[in-house]
Parts: C-alpha cells; structure tokens; sequence
C-alpha cells in the first residue's frame, strides 16, 4: 500500500511535518510493509515559511526591515533554491501592533518590499507570498517605494509612509525599481476576493479591524481611489476591480498592477511547490487534516485542497483532526471520503494540544484508520 500524508499544522501544538509523521508512524504500525510519503502542507497563511522550509529543506534567513509603524523588527522568510517564501505578516502584520496603536493612515507596507529586495539580492527569483493578516491600507505604496519605485508629491519628494501619504501622490515613477523585477515572478497567497475600493474594499472591510474609526473608511477608500487612478496613468490595464486587489490593504493591487502578481488561492501554489501532485502518483490513500475540521474547512481550506488533487489521480482520502464539529459533514461532499477525530477521550484544551499529546492521538487514530483499510482490502482481494 501507498500512502501520501500532506497534514496542515496544528496551530499551537504539532508542525505541519510533525502531523505527518505522527500520521506515518501510526500506519506502519498497522501495515509495517506500507510505503509512506510525508509532504508538508500549508495554505499561505501563518506557518507557510516554516513547513516549506523543513519539507523542501529550504533555509531560514532573517532580515531587519521596517515594522508597519516605522519600529524596526525582525522579518523571517525561507529560501529554496530559487524560490522565496515570505509571509507580509512578518514584516507588516497586524499582531506586531498593539490595538491601541494600530492606525492604518500610517501603517506602511515598506518592510515587505525590505525583505522581497533582500531575497532578490541573494538570488531568488520565485516568490509565493502570503499577505494575509495586514495591518497596513496603503495600497502596498510602501513595498513600492522600497523596491526602488518612486511615489512623489508636488515637489517631487517622496511620499510618507501609510495610507495618509496617498493623500500627497502625485506622479509614480518606475524608472528606479530595482532592475532584477523584470525576471522575477510573484504568486500571491490569496483567499478573499474583495476589490481595491467600494463598500465591498479594502477600507469598508478590512480597515476597522486594523483601527479605523466608522468616519475614517470613506477617506481611506477615497484615497485608495486615487492610487489606483493614478497608477492607472502609469500601468493602463491596472484593475482595481479584479479580486483580490482589497488584499490586504490594497497590498494585492501593488502587486498586479507593478509586478505581474498572480493572485490565487494559497493553498494551491502550496500544493504546486510541493509537487503533491507527483507523489500521489500510483498512491492508494491520501491523509491530510488540521487541528480542528469544520464547516470552514469545506469551504477551500488546505486539507479539501489535498482531498480535490488526490481524487483526480483516483485516490481514497482520509482526514484526521484534533477536533471535529457538526459543520464538518460537508467535508465529505468537498471530497474526503472520512474524517476522524483524533483525541480518544475527556480532556482539557490545553491536554489536548500537548504537543506529546496530540502527537500520539494522531498516530493512534492513524493507525487505527489503516488497520480497517488493511483488513477490507485484503478481504476485497479474498472475494
């Protein structure tokens, strides 16, 4: 039997590598002659750089850039080969400000296009970039600047960081950015499909929860409004409908519009850099899960992605969670054939996250999946 375990991190408690290998030990114990292959698995989100980095044996570099309120901070990202891997959250995330601090007229998104120089510098030239969790609205104009583009008021200066500098933009300059752009490409993690501006954008969205008082959307919009307008008079085809472009502050529209960005579903170019694909060929079963399956989970997140590619090369698809709601039904209608709950009796939260804890429950539920898939295949062969 073959066996592909491509499991999602179980926030707080076990790596998206750890899973797995709690998932494999626990079928060698049932099928000890098994071929088990352990891919990691993410879905742009938060611990995307971490799995690709011990999965694909990548390297962990660490690079000093400016915090989404001017702060210095300390901004990790993976390399592999050619390919960075960088989460804009690091660097601008919405959990490095403290609630009463946050502001999205000056929080800037310069720290990202800090930390995409620095990797070009060390020779990538493969992004795939989550930019989930911002804290920033300024259109991305901050990454801009830091790769060389020039954003310029009246005088020709440049512009102040945050949203608050869109107010004073005059003219976009793309003689300056950094000349290694042309040949790089940027595969952009992203799950919502809000467009730059409206009552369906960035600000009316996203800009309460990263400090926007009621009174301050439609001029965060507005201002929105104008970047686009004027990038449009730089880049013609520049879309500030298209999806995605709301991301993260408009830091999606920064990215399509001046470097070619693809905006697509995270866990799909998490499966394409992993070669999924390639090993589930010949595979018989396909085990993926997440700390806790539910209604959301069917709804496109990580583990349904693995259960879609298993199906189209003809594999059974199994889920394993920590927990598992009512909600989670619909899973099976997204493709995994069965779930299972992973945690064997009453216990706290915190018992169950115990990383030594969670570990064996997963390898126990594991094997316990297979020592049923084992008898039933092999009475399948006897009829």
């Amino acid at each position: 039997m073959k066996a592909v375990v491509a499991m999602d991190s179980f926030k707080g408690s076990l790596s998206s590598l750890a899973a797995g290998e709690a998932v494999k030990a626990g079928i060698l114990r049932a099928d000890p002659g098994a071929e088990v292959l352990v891919r990691p698995l993410a879905d742009g989100g938060e611990g995307t750089v971490e799995a690709l980095i011990a999965g694909l044996g990548g390297e962990r570099r660490v690079v000093r850039v400016t915090g989404p309120m001017g702060e210095s901070v300390d901004c990790a990202y993976g390399v592999v080969g050619d390919l960075a891997v960088l989460e804009m959250a690091a660097s601008s995330g919405l959990t490095l400000v403290p609630p009463e601090k946050r502001d999205p007229f000056c929080a800037t998104t310069f720290g990202v296009g800090q930390a995409i120089a620095d990797a070009i510098a060390c020779g990538c030239r493969r992004f795939l970039i989550g930019i989930g969790g911002s804290a920033t609205n300024d259109g991305g104009a901050g990454m801009l600047q830091a790769l060389g583009f020039g954003l310029l008021d009246e005088s020709g200066a440049p512009i102040p960081p945050g949203a608050a500098g869109l107010e004073k933009l005059k003219t976009i300059e793309t003689a300056g950015a950094l000349p290694q752009l042309k040949d790089c490409r940027f595969r952009i993690a992203c799950d919502v499909t809000n467009p730059l501006c409206g009552e369906n954008g960035a600000s009316a969205v996203f800009g309460p929860q990263k400090g926007a008082k009621p009174e301050d959307v439609p001029r965060l919009d507005a201002l929105l409004a104008r970047f686009a307008a004027l990038s449009k008079a730089v880049v013609p085809e520049a879309d500030d409908s298209a999806p995605g472009t709301g991301a993260a502050g408009g830091l999606g529209f920064a990215f399509r519009t001046f470097l070619a960005g693809e905006l697509e579903p995270g866990v799909q170019i998490v499966l394409e850099e992993t070669r999924l694909a390639e090993a589930l060929e010949g595979a018989d079963v396909a085990v993926t899960g997440e700390g806790r399956l539910d209604g959301q989970t069917a709804m496109g997140k990580a583990p349904v992605g693995v259960a879609r590619l298993a199906k189209s090369k003809g594999c059974l698809t199994l889920a394993l969670a920590g927990g598992v709601t009512r909600e989670a039904g619909a899973c099976n209608a997204a493709g995994i054939d069965a779930f299972f709950p992973a945690v064997r009796g009453a216990c706290t939260l915190e018992e169950a996250m115990d990383p030594g804890s969670a570990w064996e429950n997963l390898a126990g539920a594991a094997e316990q999946a297979f020592r049923l898939l084992r008898a039933a295949l092999a009475r399948q062969r006897d009829v």
